[in-house]
């Protein structure tokens, strides 16, 4: 079992950059792929970025490629979302996801693949 909480969120002007975390309980947690994702009202949940349980490698969503970087720290049992650039349009609900993984490459990038989720944190970007 894995419990993972968001923080970070917040309001931020367009332009501007916030850094979100996610703190994962558990003693196993460079097992796990991570991945944020996120969901706007209205909208189905989409697949902002993941990493492999080193964090060697990463992808990211078209939209957010270049402006957003994920990366993590498996002593602190802690991933993050660095996010600069911020337009409107990434005003989200941003979720962190954890897949359990005996691939330590591999990149996950589907609601359905991961195991755990956390509860969200609430990035508003203004225009």
């Amino acid at each position: 079992q894995v419990q993972l909480v968001e923080s970070g969120g917040g309001l931020v002007q367009a332009g501007g950059s916030l850094r979100l975390s996610c703190a994962a309980s558990g003693r196993t947690f460079s097992s796990y792929a991570m991945g944020w994702f996120r969901q706007a009202p209205g909208k189905e949940r989409e697949f902002v970025g993941s990493i492999c349980r080193s964090g060697s490698t990463k992808y990211y969503a078209v939209s957010v490629r270049g402006r957003f970087t994920i990366s993590r720290v498996n002593a602190k049992n802690t991933v993050y979302l660095q996010m600069n650039s911020l337009k409107p349009e990434d005003t989200a609900m941003y979720y962190c996801a954890a897949e359990f993984d005996l691939n330590q490459y591999r990149v996950p990038s589907g609601v359905t693949e991961y195991d755990y989720w956390g509860q969200g944190t609430q990035v508003t970007v203004s225009s």
